[in-house]
């Protein structure tokens, strides 16, 4: 317990404090973008993995990104609402959609319910250039930078347009949120409903056998799943300040899934160690030119290969273990 704890005060020591500073002396300062970026990308991952928990391969997060981000600029842009207040409201917007979606396609396993959840991403996408609310096309731009949050008079996130450096701010809320998102995640695993989870994907039949209410615990996760998808898609609006309905594509709810591949399905924190290794792996191929891709995509199949339960499995001999 004392080592965890160690690890996690390191973690976040390095996250909020050493990071900025590296930033700060070498004037890099394109890297909080793409740290902000990382931690968001992250945030989403972990619904995916939360839905690989109940045995479901779910390749649909970037439609619910799509819809959280849409949510929030609609009500920002045309109703006036705070963006702080647009945060919550997209996950819960994309939990409830989810919930209507869920009850009929989570009854799908395996290859089935991955085919329905990758055509979710055009459906969004091709919904969002078909609505007059979305502008179609065209998008929603020019979206103001989240202003002041405050209770009782008191200040508690200042307005990031009076900011000198809204990237910090930006990196910050980030960070925020994804330790926040894994925290999370880390007590939902370890507790009464995790080990609920964890039988669905066990033996589902073996579970309703006992009593489980295995319908309820599908949606129940697929929702959270989805909520988390949907604040990340909030946030990356309120970053570019813009978005359209090719903001998230099929691709993006693929590389979701890689994430948690590749940082491990049996490691809460899989999906963003994988996350941050394929983000800035990506990146670093850009050598390569033409042939990027060829390397990335061999280099993904032999690490499923040698690590088949992913890379935090080079750190633990258990399997499955959180």
């Amino acid at each position: 317990m004392a080592l965890r704890l160690i690890g996690i005060g390191a973690f976040l020591l390095g996250v909020f404090v050493l990071v900025p500073v590296f930033i700060a002396v070498t004037g890099r300062w394109d890297f909080y973008y793409t740290l902000t970026s990382v931690a968001l990308l992250s945030v989403g991952a972990a619904g995916v993995w939360l839905t690989f928990y109940i045995g479901r391969i779910n390749i649909g997060q970037g439609a619910y990104a799509l819809v959280g981000g849409y949510v929030s600029a609609i009500l920002v842009m045309k109703a006036g609402f705070s963006f702080w207040v647009t945060l919550p409201l997209a996950g819960v917007a994309c939990a409830l959609i989810s919930v209507v979606i869920g009850l009929p396609i989570l009854r799908l396993r395996g290859v089935y319910f991955a085919m329905v959840t990758l055509v979710l991403t055009e459906v969004a996408r091709l919904t969002a250039l078909a609505l007059p609310v979305t502008n179609g096309a065209k998008g929603i731009t020019s979206i103001p930078l989240p202003g002041e949050l405050s209770i009782l008079g008191l200040t508690i996130i200042p307005d990031f347009a009076g900011l000198a450096n809204p990237k910090l701010a930006f990196y910050l809320m980030g960070a925020a949120l994804m330790a926040l998102t894994y925290l999370v995640l880390w007590r939902i695993v370890n507790s009464r409903l995790g080990h609920l989870c964890r039988s669905l994907q066990q033996n589902e039949e073996l579970a309703a056998s006992i009593g489980v209410n295995t319908a309820m615990l599908r949606v129940l996760a697929y929702s959270i799943s989805s909520f988390f998808g949907g604040i990340a898609g909030a946030m990356f609006v309120a970053i570019s300040q813009s978005i359209y309905p090719s903001s998230f594509v099929v691709t993006d709810s693929v590389n979701f899934m890689l994430y948690c591949f590749l940082g491990g399905l049996g490691y809460v924190f899989g999906p963003m160690l994988g996350t941050l290794l394929l983000y800035f792996g990506w990146d670093l191929l850009s050598v390569a030119k033409q042939y990027q891709l060829l390397i990335y995509s061999g280099s993904m199949i032999a690490l499923m290969l040698v690590l088949p339960n992913g890379l935090l499995s080079l750190f633990d001999k258990k399997e499955s273990r959180q």
